[in-house]
């Protein structure tokens, strides 16, 4: 209740009651503590009083001549406020949008809403898929309905097919179906979309049920496909140049799949199309796009183009001036072999266009152009916000940082800011930012010192990826309880180092944390004067006493000395097979540092001096012939630590495993397989259907092992199927799918 309430009841008693009142209170002078007191005193001694002033003067002797009747008058006041302010919420309680919190899942019951598993991240809020469910009441069942709820619910895009009108049969004539043909047309195939769940060529009956994944084409069945994987888009990166005429987006040179920048689902349809969903860039897709631009047909979206709807681009302003205008086509430019396995070249070279291949992620000038650094802009797809990107990542250095230099606005190079950060060390500075805000190529092998007792973070603003090449190591080097922080960085070619000494003296580095970064695993070819390099381990630290902390990040394998310690928080850490070195010390003759890893896929051996903690992870490992190491994964302490809901390769020593996968059981046990073991594939350690669901929901909480535990997509199926069943109308059935 408001004070204006609280003074109107009061004004309503006898004023003779009021009067005595306040005089008691005046009497008592123990209304007001001593600091309100004091500010009183001193207010009644100005003569010139602010508006402010002057209300707080009235408030504090109001508060002054507040007696007991005044005071229980606004312990009455409170508890009517208290009433009326329940009876505006029995009112609000009555609609979802204002209820309270607790009365949602009751709402939710009382109109069929079933109840959901709740788990970190879920891609839903239970008040707005109650509210989205009474609204929707009208069109339940619907094709539009069963995709909305798809998509809410799931948190991934979705599109829903009714096979049933696909099902190559007779015409009834008395519901003419004229787009049903029984008859594929082999000249506009493309149309069509082939392979994907936008294919609606015309099959016969599939009598399989849809929803243990047997069969699609039948009149009860409806499919709902989900597309698992997230598009990442890349604005005016430096293509990989390969000779004046061919190029390569990805600006480490690796042949990547192009996919479409997915737009949002337009409202007055509710229906996705090949627009709104991550799909991969064929180079039919492209060409059929390109030949309806030409001939000004009508379409929904454009793939190549500089606005910011369409998913690739290329900037020719590099090349010269006036800047050339190539046409720009799809084109086939796989590798041409010669006839002993050799590549000698790509498949096509264009005379007076830019020929771009979207399978591969390559595109080639004509034999004219120009020399001149390139600028792309494309999409690329993965499961999660993992290894850096474009998107928005947690800050993770120093948050007491006093200097940040700029690149490139304030250095031009890497080597340049940290020569800066160098020069504000030397000051009162102990903490330094370097933040990069461009996705550029940085092709340098910087050597990076802190002083004692000071940190470095060099971080990619949000929205940027840039990429460092190393043409050799990069030493790191630092003073007693000094840190450094990398974050968002995509880096290629050499490794990181921390030496053991820096000139005859200890490197006394404390702290290195890679948060959000990827450490290419696998080999990088010649760039712009950096030699290629082979795969092979991606840090090494061989100084004493460094704590190692990895998070989000994708890394080769790792070498860390045996008297530090190493912290990974959903991370993949790549020895590029099952049966190389994935984690041993500094020189692979014993055991690395002790570990404590969360949330973790792990592909090669594993040698550690101790598993503090081994939560949620899967250690593919295997070991054959000739390995230095006779277990895939060994702890030497067995005494301390935990292995807990992992998957462990049979033959490991672990300490105390708890609830592992496969255990000590005689069964045929399932082996975790990836969609792709490439570092750069969108399915890169995705946990492919094969694996068994000993692995798919094993992890503490039932969600899957391995590094993108954090997706929780058995929860998300569970609460899809749930939905489904309260969606669909009566005599059809449903099966979910993945498109990717």
């Amino acid at each position: 209740m408001t004070p204006l309430d609280l003074q109107a009841i009061y004004n309503m008693i006898p004023a003779v009651y009021r009067i005595r009142d306040a005089e008691i209170a005046l009497q008592s002078d123990a209304t007001l503590d001593a600091a309100d007191a004091a500010e009183l005193a001193g207010l009644l001694t100005q003569t010139m009083l602010s508006a402010a002033e002057q209300g707080r003067l009235a408030e504090l002797q109001a508060l002054q001549q507040r007696g007991p009747l005044q005071s229980m008058v606004a312990l009455l006041a409170e508890q009517i406020e208290v009433l009326q302010e329940s009876l505006y919420q029995g009112y609000d309680d009555l609609f979802i949008e204002t209820c309270a919190e607790w009365l949602v899942p009751y709402i939710g019951e009382l109109v069929g809403f079933p109840a959901l598993a709740d788990f970190p991240g879920t891609p839903y809020s239970l008040r707005a898929a109650v509210a989205e469910a009474i609204r929707t009441r009208r069109r339940r069942g619907t094709v539009s309905g069963l995709e909305s709820v798809a998509r809410d619910i799931s948190g991934w895009p979705a599109h829903v097919v009714e096979y049933f009108l696909e099902l190559a049969t007779t015409q009834y004539m008395n519901h003419l179906r004229p787009a049903n043909h029984s008859w594929v047309d082999v000249r506009n195939a493309s149309d069509r979309l082939p392979g994907t769940p936008f294919d609606n060529s015309a099959r016969t009956a599939d009598v399989r049920r849809i929803a243990t994944g047997g069969g699609l084409y039948n009149i009860p069945n409806i499919g709902v496909w989900l597309w698992r994987l997230t598009p990442y888009s890349m604005a005016l990166a430096p293509a990989c140049r390969v000779d004046n005429r061919r190029f390569l987006f990805d600006p480490l040179g690796r042949d990547t799949q192009l996919y479409t920048e997915s737009a949002p689902v337009s409202q007055t349809t509710d229906r996705a199309t090949s627009f709104n969903v991550p799909l991969p860039i064929t180079r039919r897709m492209l060409w059929r796009n390109f030949k309806d631009i030409r001939r000004n047909r009508p379409i929904q979206g454009t793939f190549y183009g500089g606005q910011e709807e369409n998913s690739l681009s290329i900037d020719q302003s590099q090349l010269g001036t006036p800047s050339p205008d190539w046409p720009v086509i799809e084109c086939d430019l796989r590798d041409v072999y010669d006839g002993m396995g050799n590549v000698t070249g790509w498949a096509h070279a264009p005379t007076n266009v830019i020929a771009i291949d979207p399978e591969l992620g390559r595109f080639a000038l004509p034999a004219d152009a120009p020399a001149g650094e390139l600028l792309t802009t494309y999409s690329w797809a993965f499961s999660a916000d993992i290894g850096g990107g474009p998107y928005s990542r947690p800050f993770v250095g120093d948050e007491n940082s006093t200097a940040t230099i700029k690149v490139p606005s304030d250095a031009a190079t890497l080597t340049d800011a940290l020569a800066k950060a160098t020069t504000e060390f030397a000051g009162d500075t102990s903490a330094v930012t370097i933040l990069i805000q461009t996705s550029a190529r940085f092709v340098e092998t910087p050597s990076i010192s802190i002083p004692e007792k000071c940190s470095l973070t060099i971080q990619a603003a949000d929205g940027y990826r840039p990429t460092l090449v190393l043409s050799d190591d990069m030493p790191v080097i630092g003073g007693d309880g000094s840190s450094l922080t990398l974050n968002g960085l995509l880096i290629g070619g050499g490794c990181i180092a921390v030496p053991a000494t820096d000139g005859g003296s200890l490197n006394l580095l404390a702290k290195l944390t890679i948060s959000h970064c990827t450490l290419a695993p696998g080999a990088i070819r010649a760039i712009e004067g950096a030699p290629a390099q082979p795969a092979g381990p991606r840090l090494y630290v061989e100084a004493e006493d460094v704590q190692l902390a990895l998070d989000h990040t994708i890394t080769g394998a790792l070498r860390l000395r045996e008297s530090g310690d190493l912290t990974a928080i959903s991370c993949i850490i790549d020895a590029g097979a099952a049966t190389e070195i994935a984690y041993a010390n500094e020189d692979c003759s014993a055991s690395g540092a002790a570990m404590t890893m969360t949330n973790c896929t792990v592909i090669g051996l594993l040698q550690t001096r101790q598993i503090v903690l081994a939560s949620n992870c899967i250690f593919d490992a295997l070991i054959q012939e000739g390995s230095l190491f006779p277990f895939p994964v060994n702890a030497d302490q067995l005494q301390q630590g935990c292995t807990r809901f992992c998957y462990v390769p049979p033959g490991s020593r672990v300490p105390r495993p708890y609830r592992c996968y496969p255990g000590s059981g005689t069964g045929k046990a399932h082996v975790p397989a990836f969609t792709s073991r490439r570092q750069g594939d969108a399915g890169y350690c995705q946990l492919a259907f094969s694996t068994g669901t000993e692995i798919m929901q094993g992890a503490d909480d039932g969600s899957e092992m391995g590094v993108f535990h954090d997706l929780h997509q058995p929860q998300r199926l569970s609460n899809l199927q749930l939905m489904l069943q309260d969606n669909l109308r009566f005599g059809l059935e449903a099966g979910i799918f993945f498109a990717s």
